[in-house]
Parts: structure tokens; sequence; C-alpha cells
């Protein structure tokens, strides 16, 4: 298939921050750890060798073979499982939202440019075993960003009404997407593998994090994808001292605050992501997942009647630490805790607020990843190539401003 490359900074898509990123800007070193070269891997392996526990990889396994009880693993994933007890195999992490059939086509490049950086990694170190994860994000509750997908122009969409974390969500009214769906795809032998990819996915499975992981799985299984839920109590009991100091001691929202400010100083068009919260969890019941706040040394859940002492909250965390849900700032910590992992890739707004969270994990004594940008792709049918032709445009070009555009074709013809 042709391909034609463009520099990241060259589609005016990418924001200052993250060409300044890949053009390794000195001023930016500060906000990450090592740049993703493959000779930089050998010191991030040998930090995470000597960081991660064995008894935290038995934890991981266990979860991992409990999740794919039900699920047609082929031989290549499992044995990637089962390699995780070895000291010497570590992950290369992405993570997604739980999107309906995958939703934006990025989905499937961020899981791709994991599985091939695992390959490069492996000839580059052969005695070392590499892992493609795909950590599903199913404590999120931004339902109305996920409940749907594009086809042939048109937005397919699950309307239901959500509370609560979506992994957790039956699947009540996909048959109705299914049969919309089924009547836009038509009867080619590729339309009947679509139909048949979503409805074994999503009106055989019980919920959305059972479904997302069976069509991930059918998609890269014989890559050996290893396909995450972190939303395990024994995975939150590894995580619980990390929960308590957040509670306690707020760790996060002193050390990124003062990121953030660092950042804005150094360039006006570095754009803060995210900003923390005096305390980064949520708390998590069926149908809810709310903020916990914490005033004059009383802990709540914003909006509820549930309250507790400090002593009191101590002990909700020692003995249901799976209700204690992550945000967006903790997440990365939760990954970084309970994963061997050497690498992030993410898109550009992930990498964004990566950047803000390198003091905090040098405060919590936990290795920072490599960050590495996802592969972005276009894809142009023949027609469309042969209309470019015609017009005498080139890739790059549609990639300008449009009065840019109009003004270097005009000098062109005058």
């Amino acid at each position: 298939m042709p391909t034609d490359c463009i520099p990241f900074r060259d589609t005016n898509y990418f924001s200052s921050l993250i060409c300044d990123y890949l053009d390794e800007d000195p001023r930016l070193s500060p906000f990450y750890g090592r740049f993703p070269k493959i000779e930089n891997f050998k010191a991030q392996i040998e930090e995470k060798y000597t960081s991660f526990r064995n008894d935290s990889r038995e934890v991981l396994v266990s979860v991992l073979k409990q999740q794919y009880s039900d699920i047609n693993a082929s031989t290549k994933t499992q044995l990637n499982i089962d390699a995780l007890l070895s000291e010497n195999t570590f992950t290369i992490t992405t993570g997604h939202q739980l999107n309906l059939f995958t939703g934006p086509l990025y989905f499937l490049y961020k899981i791709i440019s994991t599985i091939n950086l695992t390959k490069e990694l492996k000839e580059a170190y052969p005695k070392y075993n590499f892992v493609p994860i795909y950590w599903m994000a199913t404590e999120d509750h931004d339902f109305e960003e996920i409940n749907y997908f594009n086809y042939k122009g048109k937005k397919v969409r699950w309307d239901r009404p959500l509370a609560g974390a979506v992994g957790e969500m039956d699947l009540d009214g996909l048959d109705k997407v299914s049969k919309a769906f089924s009547e836009e795809l038509g009867n080619s032998e590729n339309a009947k593998e679509l139909k048949a990819l979503f409805n074994n996915a999503y009106l055989k499975k019980d919920n959305l994090s059972e479904a997302t992981r069976y069509l991930a799985n059918e998609l890269f299984m014989e890559h050996g994808l290893v396909i995450l839920d972190a939303n395990a109590k024994e995975l939150k009991q590894l995580f619980a001292p990390y929960i308590e100091n957040e509670l306690l001691k707020q760790t996060t929202f002193k050390a990124v605050s003062k990121t953030n400010e660092q950042l804005n100083d150094l360039s006006s068009n570095y754009k803060v992501q995210v900003n923390p919260r005096e305390i980064n969890l949520f708390y998590l019941r069926e149908g809810s997942r709310e903020r916990i706040v914490e005033k004059d040394g009383k802990f709540s859940v914003y909006g509820s009647d549930l309250s507790w002492s400090k002593d009191e909250i101590m002990k909700q965390l020692q003995e249901t630490p799976e209700r204690f849900s992550p945000n967006v700032i903790l997440r990365p910590l939760y990954q970084e805790v309970v994963l061997p992992n050497l690498c992030y890739i993410g898109g550009g707004g992930e990498l964004a607020y990566w950047f803000q969270l390198k003091t905090f994990f040098q405060d919590v004594n936990v290795p920072f990843p490599i960050l590495l940008l996802r592969n972005s792709v276009l894809i142009t049918t023949a027609k469309q190539k042969s209309k470019l032709k015609k017009l005498n445009l080139s890739i790059n070009e549609l990639f300008l401003d449009q009065e840019e555009l109009i003004s270097k074709k005009v000098k062109e013809l005058s």
C-alpha cells in the first residue's frame, strides 16, 4: 500500500507542546524521563526491573487469568499472560475508553502502535519479553463520549441512561443499535462478518467491559494483545498505599499544581491539559461514581450522604479498596504501580497531561514511563488520489490553512 509520511508539525493538528517534545526541545526535558528511542529502553528496563515486585506480578497474572476465563484467547496471548510472571517480562501499554464498536479509528492505531513497539524491542533486546497491553478505561463515567460510532457519514448511537462506571453497564438497547447498523451494512460477505462481530460482542456479553474485551481480542488476538480491566479488587489492594497517601497527604495536588505553574511559565503556547483536585479519587458504588472530598478532617462523597472520619475511611480502604477509583490525574500512577510497564503510547492530549506528572511520580518514588506519541493515519481512496492529481495538489498541501493554500496556488498559477 503506497504511503506518504508527513512531519507531525506540518499537519497543524498538534500542539506546540507535542511538536516541541518530538523535536526534543531541551526546555521540556524536566517534564519527562527518557525520550522514546530504542536505545533508551535499556536504562528503562533496568529501572523497572529493580523496582517492580514479583508478588505484584503474581497478582496481575491471577487477575488476567480470571478475566480471560471465558475468552477464546490465542496461544500467543496466553503465553504473554504467563510470561508476566517472569522478572524478564515488561509491558508496553496503551489505554482507551470503551467506545462502541471501537469508535474512532485511532483506537486501532494506538493498539497497532503498541504491538509494533513490542516487536521492535524484542529484536533489540532478545533476552527480555515485551507484552502489548490495552488498558480498558472501565471506570470512566463519560458515557456521552463513547456511546456512538460513525458509519458512512451517519452517527450510530446507543441511547440509554447511565450513572456510574461504564464498564459495569449492562448492554440493554444494543439490539436496536444492531438492527439499525445491519440495515446500513447490507449483505456482502464483509458485512456479514461485521454483523457477527458486533452481535457476538454486544448481544452475547453481560456488560460493556466484557463486550469490549471480546471485540479487542477478536481483532488482535493473533498479535498477543493482553486486555486488562483494572477495576479489580486485587489490583486496587496493590494500589492502596498510594490511595492512602492521596487521601491524607494530597501529594498529587501539590506536585501537579507546581508543575502546571512551571509549564505555564515556560511558554504561553503550552496549555495545561487538566487541573488536579485536592483529592483525585472517586468513590464507586453501583450506578454511581462521585468525587471524594475532604473538609475539616471529614471525608465525604460529593452529592451524597456518605461521610467518614479519617479512621473510618482508612477502614473502608482496607476492606473495600475496589470502591476507590483514580481520576485522570491519578490513573497513570495506578497503571505504573500494577504493571511492569516501560512505555505509554497515547495521543497528543494524553501525553500533554502525562507531562504534568513527572514530579509527582518522583515524589512517590515510582519510575516514570517513556512516552510515545501514537501513529496518526489518514486513509485516502484511489478516487481521492485521482482528484488530487487532477488538481495538482499534494497530500502535504491538504494540511495547509485554507487561506495559505489558496495564496500558494494563486502564486503558482500567476
